[in-house]
């Protein structure tokens, strides 16, 4: 249950020490800067000549760099794609010294200039493809008239008058020419098809130069048009103009492009400038946060109260500044820091997920993890599955030393999952099902079974239900338990008899007066338990019922307000229920993993024994448990999340805290090592 305690800190420094203490917070990434927008303190400083620096115009610099060079790299890794090793995303980011980042502030300009001709290479190829594509529909549309061998805006001589034109439709030159006669018999007209085809006919029409208007009204009439734009030369040479301007811009986008590709061994150069500039843009966020005199600044913020003398003692040797560290008041908002243990800290992520403890708030991380493991695994439950979910985990988090934290803690969850599944199958003698009874049935010939080291949940599964609800009892009642754990911390020590005991008494009260009843003990298939227990359970859970009654409503003065209030607190013992038959699902789950299991290996040993038989084991038995381990792990890790976020921190777990971040090296390619 650890929520890092913070302390405030307010450092006072010279100004010309202010770009050295600022570097050394970032590396550092200890200190959540915070604004002095409002308050006393912040309208003191103000009277003082103190004043914040405007840093928009240089933040816009920054962020318009990191978007053009984020532009490049993608622009890059289109035309030369980077060469990424198998499981490379679990690598992490590459370390790099103080002494490069250093050495990289002359050179980060030059890497823009390459990132803007990236940029404009770019725009050219984009302009010839638009281009192409552009000649490309002109030539289309000059094929039909392929076979035509003078211009298209060819009118006639000085005796005959043309028409080049096209018709909508299939036709033939004896068809036109025979309409043509029948409604003008005074036009003497010969028409020659271009080409025809079921959309389209292209056609050329000549007729004696003082018919040419008549002619032109006709094939109007007839629906036919002359070409939009058309050219000098005959179609056939324009289109071969056509296609060589395409050559020559291909050409020319070929050239472009390995111009392009010739940055790739520039792009880590360009990777660090975009580190380098998500550096410099943070760093200004926080000189925007500063108040500023001429010669003095003045950062406030949080730091963890394990980090903070330490921090405070470096920055007052060093620099010509002072630290003072102090507890920060009660309204402030503090924000949330999770520090726990190799087993606990893995489940933080998904606590995350939900919220971050709230003010007062423990962390529920540690006692999370156990019911998280647990419950993963009974869902899972089958061995073979879990021993390569461990593995795959184990061997990745020893070879890739260098992972990203989130990943680590990730694979690390994973791991004690893939523990707890191991653990459950083998209880449940679960090993992909009950592939050790039917292959040793199926190709050796004799049977050998797997016993189960507790009970198989298939042939008992009201034991298993039953078992899923006692875990399911313990989980709300631990609950509870953090609850008044809260309470008790706050000194709210009437709330944890209020709140928590007298709700234990009920709940259990009524949970030990079921299970000495005959109806439960015949459908739970076990006996009741005799003596004393129930009356002893009556009397608790009445003590719990009148508590809550005359309790639930304390908070309002009118005592008639107050019962019914207290009834309706009452009357929650409903959502108890519920809460408890959520975990119905440990059954569920569990059983579909080993039922579909199963059905995959009676599947696989369709083909008989032999080498045939062999084979069509082996893809069955590989296709169906890999879709089985796929299937039955996420609905584990979904249902498992449910369990805490619903019932669990149901309970106790409001949220609402703020998670700690601090002003530090948020870098999206590289790590920047402190130098010793």
């Amino acid at each position: 249950m650890a929520v890092v305690s913070m302390k405030r800190i307010s450092i006072y420094g010279l100004k010309r020490d202010r770009k050295a203490i600022l570097e050394m917070l970032q590396r550092a990434g200890a200190v959540e800067v915070c604004s002095e927008e409002d308050g006393d303190a912040a309208e003191e400083k103000k009277d003082n000549f103190f004043g914040k620096m405007d840093v928009s115009s240089s933040k816009a610099v920054f962020q318009k760099g990191m978007r053009d060079i984020e532009e490049a790299l993608q622009i890059l890794n289109r035309y030369e794609p980077e060469k990424t090793a198998f499981l490379g995303f679990l690598k992490g980011r590459k370390e790099i010294g103080t002494e490069e980042y250093y050495a990289f502030a002359d050179k980060w300009e030059e890497v823009y200039r390459w990132a803007g001709r990236i940029q404009a290479l770019e725009r050219e190829t984009t302009e010839a493809r638009a281009e192409i594509r552009r000649l490309e529909t002109s030539a289309e549309a000059l094929s039909p008239w392929a076979y035509l061998d003078v211009p298209m805006r060819f009118k006639g001589t000085r005796s005959t008058a043309a028409f080049v034109g096209s018709l909508p439709g299939e036709h033939t030159a004896l068809e036109l020419e025979t309409t043509l006669l029948e409604r003008f018999p005074e036009l003497a007209v010969t028409v020659e098809i271009v080409s025809a085809t079921k959309e389209m006919t292209c056609l050329f029409a000549l007729c004696p130069k003082s018919q040419g208007e008549t002619m032109e009204s006709a094939f109007r009439e007839l629906g036919a048009s002359r070409p939009s734009n058309p050219s000098k030369i005959p179609p056939a040479e324009k289109e071969m103009e056509l296609r060589g301007r395409i050559e020559k811009l291909e050409e020319e986008t070929r050239r472009i492009e390995e111009e392009i590709a010739s940055f790739a061994d520039r792009r880590e150069d360009l990777k660090y400038a975009m580190d380098y500039l998500s550096m410099r843009l943070e760093k200004y966020e926080v000189l925007g946060k500063l108040m500023q005199s001429k010669r003095v600044f003045v950062l406030e913020g949080y730091v963890p109260a394990s980090k903070a003398a330490e921090l405070a003692s470096r920055i007052c040797t060093r620099y010509s500044a002072e630290a003072e560290i102090f507890e920060p008041e009660e309204s402030e908002d503090v924000p949330v820091l999770l520090h726990n243990n190799v087993f606990a800290e893995p489940v933080e992520g998904v606590l995350e997920s939900f919220s971050m403890p709230g003010k007062g708030e423990i962390d529920p991380s540690p006692v999370m993890a156990v019911f998280y493991y647990i419950f993963f695994g009974m869902m899972l439950s089958d061995a073979a599955y879990g021993i390569i979910m461990a593995v795959i985990c184990a061997v990745c988090l020893r070879k890739f030393k260098n992972m990203e934290d989130s990943m680590r803690k990730s694979l690390r969850m994973f791991f004690f999952c893939g523990i707890s599944t191991t653990f459950w199958g083998f209880m449940y003698g679960s090993f992909f099902g009950d592939v050790v009874s039917v292959f040793s049935k199926t190709f050796l010939g004799t049977e050998y079974v797997l016993p189960a080291l507790w009970f198989t949940p298939i042939d008992e599964p009201m034991r298993m239900l039953m078992f899923s609800l006692l875990f399911g009892v313990i989980h709300l009642f631990a609950g509870l338990f953090l609850s008044g754990v809260q309470l008790w911390r706050q000194k709210r020590y009437k709330d944890v008899l209020y709140d928590v005991v007298f709700w234990y008494l009920l709940v259990g009260g009524l949970i030990f007066l079921l299970m000495s009843t005959d109806m439960f003990a015949n459908i739970a298939q076990m006996e009741k338990l005799g003596g004393p227990v129930g009356t002893i359970a009556s009397i608790a859970a009445a003590i719990g019922a009148i508590g809550i009654l005359f309790t639930g409503g304390r908070e309002s003065r009118n005592p008639v307000k107050r019962l019914l209030k207290g009834a309706y607190s009452l009357y929650n013992v409903t959502g108890y229920l519920g809460d408890i038959l959520s975990y119905s699902r440990l059954l569920a789950l569990g059983l579909a993993t080993g039922v579909i299991a199963e059905v995959i290996n009676s599947m696989a040993v369709m083909g008989g024994g032999g080498v045939v038989g062999l084979v069509v084991f082996t893809l069955v038995f590989l296709v169906g448990h890999t879709i089985n381990i796929g299937i039955n792990l996420l609905g584990a890790y979904v249902h498992t999340n449910r369990l805490q976020f619903v019932e669990f921190f149901g309970k106790f777990f409001e949220g609402g805290g703020r998670k700690f971040s601090p002003f530090g090296v948020h870098t999206k390619y590289f790590k920047i090592r402190e130098d010793k």
